[in-house]
């Protein structure tokens, strides 16, 4: 395909020398030329060997000429309207980094029109429906005429460049559709996952000034109705920059319709399927998603045109190792950066075939990820750990029940992939679990806690990337001071990460856990990741969640939350086992004071255990939980209130 051919004629440019200046000068960029080249084949083939053969070279170049790196890769791996002048200007320092001054652009038209005009009959999205074997092929052609269709119907009912679009769906191609018509036109869209709240449906709407919001009448999940209209009816009563609601229906099901609700197919047909495109500058904004944290202000996280696009292009194609013809199967949901970046962002630059996975990992059965792979064939799987974790309880004989021949690669999730086990030199190690690599332009660097850079391997710290690169977020919405405190603050020149990681004899990376998760045990700060992945190696045991509470010798002491798996006996002694694991993998210090056995774990809907919910009830503190509306469930507090209840009783009883 084009996209390929492009990545492979830049690798080969880049690993001869690039024609431009380092990073310290402006890189200028020659006149614009469409991509071309044969669709797949010999030469896309050909660019991965290259690259895969080049790992260190290109790595230490991309380190040294940043600019020239990703100019070049811009240049021939995006379809511009109007040239750049510069690849990247650094000078007003790490939070206000800009690429591709000058370039101009449509995020749309590089993911659909380029492959229109190549191969319009190839599959875009495969939309695997909540009903197991129910999936539908979309293809580039028709994606196009419903992204048009729909484009000209937002802007038929006033939505403009600049404008910000709420979008409530689940993962749909019509959801494709809506994020690709936004960026058509030159609105910013803003997906907000289908299961949130009214309340926080409603803070994204008015943090964000949205002049619309896209729906379904409902969203079926799990074998589930979910009630969106209705959620959406609630959320903006609060929210007077709505003028318009687009309703579209996933089910039979007759919502009520006010003044201002649209039915979204009815419109769509009216229009033509040909909308012309809006030229965006290159550092004009494409999307704003919002964090998924419950509480607090929300946080609105920019990215913008050129450098998100190609960063999510260049990482999807080289750390997949993606071919033309590959089925790749992300199953985040597209109201999460995943989603955006490697369901539909990366995928259709380069003119993949993307899976769209509406269901849940346990829907019918705890086999549907492995059944879905059988009969779509998918040949790259990147899934959630916390979803495999889950399925740990399940056991091997869901997964070896269907046939996974087709899988070249497993991976699990981040929306936008800094480290990584590949691209490498060819044959290089890929160890289970571990992120190893940074990708090219990534420059990782572990921090004590003076801020002082940490040398050397077998060591550990607060995980930084010395260097700008084109997929760093711009800005939080409205607050860019909240962006530096977050980001830039904590070690100046730095981007932090939040993350703390561990470099190991070999250089690898592996990342430790968040730097906010730790505790305090006797003068040891430890966090809480390490002492769940001593205790996660216990076969029985699939999940822990492992929490910080007052001690009053200790200071802090460690309480662990255990999922086990359901043909578990002896829990007594699968206790017993844990705290000896722990004390051998890390400490006896370490060892948690209390190891509560638990049915489920308290998650959001994205696989985030909500762990403020557990210090709650431990600290019995249930009567304030705060907004736990993101929760998946809510019933899963009660459960677990009523076996903390019985758990300290018998403490009590025993002392």
């Amino acid at each position: 395909m084009a996209a390929a051919a492009a990545w492979g004629r830049a690798l080969r440019a880049l690993r001869r020398g690039s024609p431009w200046g380092p990073s310290g000068a402006p890189l200028r960029q020659p006149p614009a030329r469409p991509a071309s080249g044969s669709p797949g084949g010999p030469r896309e083939r050909a660019g991965a060997a290259l690259l895969a053969a080049g790992y260190q070279e290109l790595r230490e170049r991309a380190a040294r000429e940043p600019a020239a790196f990703w100019g070049a890769l811009g240049r021939e791996a995006l379809r511009w309207d109007s040239p750049y002048h510069t690849a990247c200007d650094s000078q007003l320092g790490p939070d206000r980094v800009r690429w591709f001054l000058g370039g101009r652009l449509n995020g749309c038209v590089n993911c659909l029109d380029q492959h229109v005009h190549q191969s319009p009959d190839r599959v875009a999205l495969i939309w695997e429906k909540d009903e197991p074997g129910t999936e539908v092929k979309i293809t580039y052609r028709e994606l196009l005429d419903m992204t048009c269709r729909l484009a000209n119907t937002l802007k038929k009912y006033g939505v403009q460049k600049g404008d910000r679009v709420a979008i409530y769906m689940p993962v749909t191609p019509l959801a494709v559709a809506a994020m690709l018509a936004c960026a058509r036109i030159g609105a910013i869209h803003t997906v907000v996952f289908a299961g949130f709240s009214a309340e926080s449906l409603a803070g994204r709407i008015i943090d964000s000034g949205c002049k619309a919001v896209i729906t379904y009448n409902q969203g079926v999940r799990g074998g589930r109705a979910v009630e969106l209209k209705k959620t959406v009816d609630e959320a903006v009563k609060k929210c007077p920059s709505v003028k318009h609601v687009f309703v579209a229906q996933r089910t039979d099901s007759t919502v009520h319709m006010g003044n201002r609700d649209i039915p979204l197919e009815e419109e769509m047909a009216k229009e033509a399927p040909v909308c012309a495109p809006e030229s965006m500058d290159s550092e004009d904004m494409l999307f704003m998603l919002y964090t998924s944290g419950s509480t607090g202000k929300p946080k609105g996280i920019v990215h913008t045109q050129a450098g998100y696009l190609l960063y999510a292009a260049v990482t999807h194609k080289h750390v997949f190792d993606y071919q033309q013809g590959d089925v790749f199967g992300c199953v985040a949901d597209i109201g999460w950066i995943t989603g955006h970046s490697y369901v539909v962002y990366g995928p259709l630059c380069n003119g993949g075939t993307s899976v769209l996975f509406e269901s849940t990992p346990l829907y019918p059965d705890p086999g549907r990820y492995w059944e879905t792979v059988q009969r779509l064939k998918i040949n790259q799987f990147y899934g959630a750990p916390t979803a495999v974790r889950l399925l740990l309880k399940y056991g091997d004989k869901w997964v070896k029940k269907y046939d996974r021949s087709s899988l070249k690669t497993l991976g699990s999730e981040t929306g936008g992939i800094c480290i990584a086990p590949r691209p490498s030199e060819e044959g290089a190690d890929v160890i289970p679990a571990m992120a190893m690599r940074p990708f090219f332009g990534i420059i990782p660097a572990l921090m004590d806690e003076n801020g002082r850079v940490i040398e050397g391997n077998d060591v550990s710290g607060a995980l930084c990337i010395a260097q700008p690169w084109p997929g760093l977020a711009r800005t939080i919405y409205g607050d860019h001071q909240r962006f530096i405190d977050t980001y830039f603050k904590m070690y100046p020149g730095y981007y932090f990460t939040g993350d703390g990681a561990y470099r190991s004899s070999e250089g690898y990376y592996q990342i430790t856990g968040r730097m906010d998760d730790v505790i305090n045990i006797s003068g040891h700060r430890l966090g809480t990741a390490e002492i769940e992945d001593a205790m996660d190696e216990h076969p029985a045991v699939p999940e822990t969640a492992v929490i910080g509470y007052p001690h009053e010798i200790k200071g802090e002491g460690a309480f662990a939350f255990i999922v086990l798996k359901e043909d578990t006996a002896h829990t007594e002694r699968v206790k017993e086992e844990l705290r000896s694991i722990v004390a051998s993998k890390i400490a006896k210090y370490a060892v948690p004071d209390h190891v509560l056995v638990v049915k489920r774990l308290p998650k959001t809907r994205s696989g985030k255990i909500m762990r403020r919910v557990l210090k709650k009830i431990v600290a019995d503190q249930s009567s304030d939980l705060g907004d736990v509306t993101t929760l998946d469930d809510p019933s899963i507090i009660a459960e677990i209130l009523d076996a903390y209840q019985k758990y300290k009783t018998q403490q009590s009883a025993s002392s």
